[in-house]
């Protein structure tokens, strides 16, 4: 009886896999296995190695499950676009550059002729967005550890290429069920100099979490900007709340520049007098303000971390 189980299961797993190669096919030397997500500019599948059988049973031993992949292609309307071209080809190089526990690596890219896609591996999780949404305020203890491993990614990103990422917010941050956090997304990486020019860059999602050097041309952009919207992050997973909001786009970025940030403590109480002045430390309008790096704002938290360990 469990030979013919075994053997019917075998048959509507292999079934299954047949609908989904002739829906999705081959990208390359890669087989679209499901559509995991999709924006403007990018669809984003799970992959694996063509030739290589799967094996979806959820009762099967993990040692002898291929390994997944998340594959992102730019969308076909954009393949004659030099902007969202560029932007993939940043994902790809820094991706391959850097390595770090913290950051998402890119194993194998197509990025000089269509169809432009780089892979990754496949995480498991969920975002810190959607933590936020069901979950938020934070365990304090628990917001400081997920800003730090995000410092120490922008720290290594910044040391190993001189670029920042530009696009810090919960929803690039993937947590797994373990609360290890990785930053993702490295399409909007950019050097200092061309972060400053922030008109020519699309920022539909990220102004809110965007630094007020970043969004005049007064000042110039750095390192630091990266350590602004993790605050706003911060501020956020320890409130509930972002700092700013407001669905005028102009109104937005003029208070990034402009307005003060409610007190962490009058929205929550039992904050640490120490962390709340970090986070509004890392808001600063004066970058100069800002902790001077994300390896310094890392130890800093770190600190933080074990005096507020016991506030569960």
């Amino acid at each position: 009886m469990a030979t013919v189980e075994s053997t019917q299961a075998t048959t509507r797993r292999n079934a299954s896999l047949t609908d989904a190669q002739q829906l999705l096919g081959r990208l390359g030397p890669w087989q679209l296995v499901r559509l995991l997500g999709e924006s403007d500019f990018t669809r984003v599948y799970q992959a694996r190695p063509a030739g290589i059988e799967s094996d979806d049973d959820p009762q099967a031993e993990p040692a002898w499950r291929p390994a997944a992949y998340a594959l992102k292609v730019l969308r076909k309307e954009w393949w004659r676009d030099p902007q969202a071209i560029e932007m993939q080809r940043r994902e790809a190089w820094v991706g391959s550059k850097v390595s770090h526990p913290n950051l998402l690596p890119v194993l194998s890219a197509s990025v000089q002729e269509p169809p432009f896609y780089l892979v990754t591996p496949k995480l498991d999780g969920v975002s810190l967005a959607q933590l936020i949404s069901e979950r938020a305020p934070l365990a304090v203890p628990r917001a400081l550890w997920i800003a730090r491993q995000v410092a120490e990614a922008l720290d290594a990103l910044y040391e190993a290429t001189a670029m920042i990422h530009t696009d810090v917010k919960p929803a690039n941050i993937l947590l797994s069920s373990v609360g290890h956090a990785t930053l993702i997304d490295f399409g909007f990486v950019q050097t200092p100099a061309e972060a400053s020019r922030w008109a020519t860059r699309p920022l539909a999602g990220t102004l809110a979490y965007i630094a007020p050097e970043m969004v005049t041309s007064a000042l110039a952009a750095g390192p630091r900007s990266d350590i602004y919207s993790l605050g706003v992050t911060l501020y956020e997973m320890l409130s509930g709340h972002r700092p700013w909001d407001s669905n005028d786009p102009g109104e937005l970025a003029t208070l990034h520049r402009e307005a003060k940030p409610a007190d962490l403590r009058s929205l929550r109480p039992d904050l640490p007098q120490p962390v709340a002045e970090l986070v509004h430390a890392m808001l600063a309008k004066d970058e100069l303000r800002r902790p001077a790096s994300a390896g310094e704002l890392a130890k800093r938290l770190v600190r933080l971390e074990i005096d507020c360990f016991s506030l569960r």
